[in-house]
């Protein structure tokens, strides 16, 4: 009998020992990030050095490498990307830099997306460890590959009604009948794969970050939304026609039930969650519909306190932008050479290659100058609509982001 009181005494001892060693420990915060093109991220670890160029962000810069001058490796913080065009797959491991858009998912793709700085911010934030589930494909909308279920299927609107029984081209279906089943086994496709990889990850943390304690759990603790530009140029799906400030109306309930929907998936009601409102071009002048109406849910009774807007806008390099909108105009001169095009000066089809070359380097060498060209190539590394690959502004997005969440977490 004193025995079985002894290693009952054992055992409640050992139980305490467990419980008090993971007692002082908090879960582990899990952090989604999904989107298209701009959160998958097309700024290359080349032009990190730029982002030093500004002493305002030098500080910002130093925190992006380690001693070695090299792309941070955070400690405490992991992450599972899961991406691909044809083929789909999942990179994981500490996060560090060329988790941004990769043409082979489980390989590095030498650049970085929001995740990069988000990271690096809640890391030096909370001091524990972290594990960011991100998520995210080049060209995709909200209204079709992105639809959530509450949000219902995929239906015509009174425009689409109207004109693509005419079947006149301009991206009308030729086969109506056949674009609707299309249509229908495309809706959703990209929401669900997005939810069954969270799920496949939290199933099994210690496949993805090592040292997970299982005793101390995990706790998802917010969702950041990068996505727009493919609903943006979406002429059918919000026309035109249409009265401009309610244009892009649906975008914005198509994301408060895209919001509804994951929180109820991952069962967490009020799951703190971004939106990365598009800025591409940088502050505007006069209102802009899109930014307008992706901004909208944020506002909403039902999300208040607990969705956040987050403008990108201010972010875009204005510079480079200058830089780029000159490039533009070469390109126009290049076209306007070979096409002939009146009131140019090749008007007359006269030039031969040899020349036109030799005019359009004149060209730039009047419109762009030295430093400008040295800063192009140490600051853009993509396209305009991918914030000109540009990583300053990356970095720039990501701590927003960490930011809000941060914030939100506090009240």
């Amino acid at each position: 009998m004193n025995k079985i009181i002894s290693e009952i005494v054992v055992s409640l001892v050992m139980i305490g020992f467990v419980f008090t060693a993971t007692a002082g420990k908090k879960p582990l915060k899990v952090y989604i990030l999904a989107g298209q093109s701009n959160m998958e991220g097309h700024a290359a670890v080349a032009t990190f050095d730029y982002t030093g160029g500004d002493k305002t962000y030098a500080s910002l810069l130093k925190k992006m490498r380690g001693t070695d001058g090299k792309p941070k490796i955070c400690e405490k913080v992991w992450i599972s990307y899961f991406t691909g065009t044809k083929t789909f797959g999942e990179g994981f491991g500490q996060l560090t830099a060329g988790y941004g858009s990769r043409s082979n998912p489980a390989k590095d793709g030498g650049k970085i997306g929001p995740e990069f700085t988000f990271g690096i911010t809640m890391e030096e934030a909370t001091n524990e460890p972290i594990l960011i589930i991100k998520t995210a494909w080049g060209g995709k909308s909200l209204h079709t590959d992105f639809r959530s279920p509450s949000a219902g299927p995929y239906e015509l609107n009174a425009w689409q009604l109207k004109n693509y029984p005419k079947q006149q081209g301009h991206g009308i279906p030729k086969n109506l009948e056949q674009w609707k089943i299309d249509k229908k086994a495309a809706t959703g496709v990209y929401y669900r794969m997005m939810i069954k990889h969270v799920k496949h990850v939290l199933s099994d943390i210690k496949r993805v970050y090592p040292a997970y304690d299982e005793r101390q759990g995990y706790k998802v603790s917010g969702f950041a939304w990068f996505q727009g530009f493919n609903d943006m140029v979406a002429s059918h799906e919000y026309p035109r026609n249409g009265s401009k400030p309610g244009r892009y109306e649906l975008y914005s309930k198509l994301l408060a039930h895209f919001i509804r929907d994951v929180r109820k998936e991952l069962d967490v009601p009020k799951m703190p969650f971004v939106i990365g409102v598009m800025g591409v071009g940088g502050i505007k002048e006069k209102p802009d519909y899109f930014r307008q109406a992706m901004a909208a849910p944020a506002a909403f009774p039902e999300f208040k306190g607990n969705v956040v807007a987050v403008e990108t806008s201010p972010f875009w390099d204005a510079t480079l932008g200058v830089i780029d909108a000159k490039f533009g105009e070469i390109r126009q001169m290049s076209y306007f050479l070979r096409s002939k095009h009146k009131n140019h000066a090749n008007k007359d089809g006269k030039m031969t290659k040899e020349e036109q070359q030799v005019y359009l380097k004149n060209f730039r060498a009047k419109l762009i100058s030295p430093k400008e060209e040295i800063l192009q190539q140490q600051g853009r590394s993509n396209a305009g609509y991918h914030y000109l690959g540009c990583a300053k502004t990356m970095a720039l997005i990501g701590k927003a982001f960490a930011d809000s969440l941060l914030e939100m977490s506090k009240k």
